[in-house]
């Protein structure tokens, strides 16, 4: 979820969307917020924002560093003596990646005195840095205290990191950053127009992670159509194997599959609509019929006993443990669940299985975007400077460096060569190639955190797949609840362009 940079956290845990979570990953990545934590660190820190962007905080900025000479090797002006403030989540990717990429900068600029902070508590820590108008130069808001993106959006709080994006890359100075990004990761960083409010650094497959290993051992293929998943979960459950399990503390790992086969039964104006928060989007008879096929599984016995009691972490230790075939996840797995994968598991990730032939996307459509969302405040000292240590992260050598250390891709368009992928990361790579231009980013999770998070994931799906709902009333209150979001004065709205 995006950022999250957009999905939740442990200490050893990593974003979705966020990133994340997101992802974030990890994408959004990445940024799935805790159950128990959705009050305090949601509604409550966002009313602080509000309050403190109504009265313009404590600071006009007008402390910022004196801007430095623009040159072919200093696109962006940098000043090379000024101090540079740089706040990183630490989660499942850790923080040595962006360490590497803080030698660089002080390499590049010898000058300069570079403070780097790691902390898994955006929210707590970084909150009063910006009530106060005084925010570090750059920022990795991710994990379960992810900061509101749409608030700080709102708010007028971020930088337009269009100069960054305009800026010559690192590696070739007549190719601008923007033209050595993954597709989707300019968009992704918009919310209402031109502006790019938030870079994504990792690069999230989101979809359904098993065991080739497993699958193989069941004589059997990854299902393309829902009466084929249902035959490969009965083989499963023959052998005492559960078909799938999931994050049922935090089911907002759900749609990880669910949003993408949404798109493949229906069209990718179906997950449009849903995040438009159009009236009776939520009514679509693609989301009916993915909805009736997801609870199929749970009333056939095929999803793990106890899963909805578990959190990311146990459900993805059971599934790497063999009880559970499938789960709906990101690629930041894969260094998440490291310790617990036992080295022949062979881990793949395939795009969602979809109803039948008469789906409007082909077998494939997947769900993939950015995680892990940097940001630039506004009222930052140096934000030339927060830009410039983005640029390096985003060159060739750092992209290797990220992917190498941590199994995951970035949003560089490349950086792969020379490696030996993961079992994982291959095959993440061959799912994007896979799908092509069939690649779906639902926004709901970067828009409206709380709906996503709290409503319709734990709320809505969350009830279904626990088997205390039917798809009919789950299908009902989340229609409510994204038609009293669109209905809220205090919420700003966004819209697919």
């Amino acid at each position: 979820m995006g950022s999250t940079s957009a999905h939740d956290t442990s200490a050893n845990g990593t974003t979705a969307n966020s990133s994340s979570a997101p992802a974030g990953e990890g994408l959004g990545r990445r940024s799935l917020i805790k159950r128990s934590a959705a009050l305090g660190l949601i509604s409550v820190p966002t009313m602080s924002f509000l309050s403190a962007c109504a009265s313009g905080g404590t600071s006009d900025g007008g402390d910022k560093v004196e801007k430095g000479t623009k040159s072919e090797k200093n696109p962006l002006g940098v000043n090379g003596s000024a101090p540079l403030d740089f706040v990183l989540f630490d989660g499942g990717f850790g923080q040595q990646y962006a360490k590497d990429a803080v030698k660089v900068y002080e390499t590049t600029y010898p000058q300069a005195k570079v403070k780097f902070t790691a902390t898994q508590k955006i929210t707590t820590e970084l909150q009063p840095r910006f009530n106060g108008g005084n925010p570090p130069d750059l920022i990795d808001n991710s994990g379960a205290e992810q900061m509101d993106m749409g608030v700080l959006v709102g708010q007028k709080q971020l930088a337009d990191l269009t100069a960054l994006l305009d800026a010559a890359s690192i590696d070739d100075p007549n190719k601008k950053v923007r033209d050595t990004l993954r597709p989707g990761i300019v968009e992704m960083g918009q919310f209402d127009g031109a502006p790019v409010w938030i870079l994504y650094y990792a690069y999230t497959v989101y979809g359904v992670w098993y065991s080739q290993k497993l699958l193989d051992s069941l004589d059997a293929k990854y299902p393309e159509t829902w009466d084929e998943m249902l035959a490969v979960c009965e083989k499963a459950k023959k052998k005492g194997i559960a078909g799938w399990t999931y994050a049922g503390k935090h089911p907002y790992y759900v749609p990880f599959s669910l949003y993408p086969m949404i798109a493949k039964v229906g069209g990718r104006e179906v997950l449009d609509a849903i995040d438009n928060l159009e009236p009776k989007a939520w009514e679509h008879p693609a989301v009916k019929a993915c909805f009736e096929a997801y609870y199929e599984l749970q009333r056939k016995g095929y999803i793990l006993q106890g899963t909805p009691g578990l959190d990311h972490i146990q459900s993805q230790t059971a599934w790497t443990e063999g009880k559970a075939l499938f789960i709906p996840n990101g690629s930041w797995v894969e260094n998440e669940a490291a310790k617990t994968m036992p080295a022949d598991f062979n881990l793949a990730v395939s795009a969602p299985t979809g109803i039948d032939s008469s789906d409007k996307m082909p077998f494939g459509t997947i769900w993939a975007s950015g995680g892990e969302p940097f940001i630039v405040p506004a009222k930052a000292k140096n934000v030339e400077g927060g830009m410039e240590q983005l640029r390096i992260m985003l060159s060739e050598a750092s992209s290797k460096n990220f992917t190498k250390s941590v199994k995951s891709l970035t949003a560089f368009n490349g950086g792969t060569d020379g490696i030996e992928l993961t079992p994982g990361l291959k095959s993440g790579v061959a799912a994007l190639d896979k799908a092509g231009q069939n690649v779906v980013n639902p926004r709901l999770q970067d828009w409206y955190v709380a709906l996503q998070k709290e409503k319709i994931g734990v709320a809505g799906i969350g009830e279904m797949m626990a088997g205390r709902a039917t798809p009919a009333e789950t299908i009902k209150k989340i229609q409510k609840f994204a038609d009293e979001a669109a209905k809220d004065s205090s919420i700003k709205h966004y819209k697919h362009q």
